[in-house]
């Protein structure tokens, strides 16, 4: 089964209704229909509270989170092991920290894609298969 881990740019697309939010909403349409998962690591889901709350306020996060929850997105923890590793790919490939926990999720398996809007990932594109979504 193909596992889409999204990364925060892919998640705030969808939100703002801006370029890629349809890829999005198709994903997570065929994770409602059991086809596919959809995960994000829980630095990245930080990531997303964090820019919402400073957009829109504690109402509108804690609205928004919640409805994102019901389309069957899996939060996945930032284990030790996790941590370690993407410090690693931020030190040796030149990458945001909280963009290495999306990647090394993304590494887990061979059934992952990553889905993002942050072309920064360009540079690592030969680690994980990634899904850029179409630019602004």
């Amino acid at each position: 089964m193909t596992v889409f881990v999204l990364d925060s740019s892919a998640i705030l697309r969808y939100t703002d209704n801006e370029a890629g939010a349809d890829r999005v909403e198709e994903i997570f349409s065929a994770c409602a229909d059991g086809q596919v998962d959809a995960r994000i690591s829980a630095v990245q889901w930080g990531e997303v509270a964090g820019v919402l709350r400073r957009r829109s306020g504690a109402p509108a996060q804690k609205r928004i989170l919640e409805s994102l929850m019901q389309l069957a997105l899996q939060v996945v923890p930032a284990s030790a092991e996790r941590a370690v590793r993407a410090a690693e790919l931020r030190v040796d490939r030149k990458l945001a920290y909280a963009d290495a926990f999306a990647l090394d999720l993304a590494m887990d398996s061979v059934d992952q894609v990553l889905v993002t809007a942050d072309y920064d990932f360009k540079g690592v594109a030969d680690l994980a298969r990634i899904e850029f979504l179409p630019a602004k």
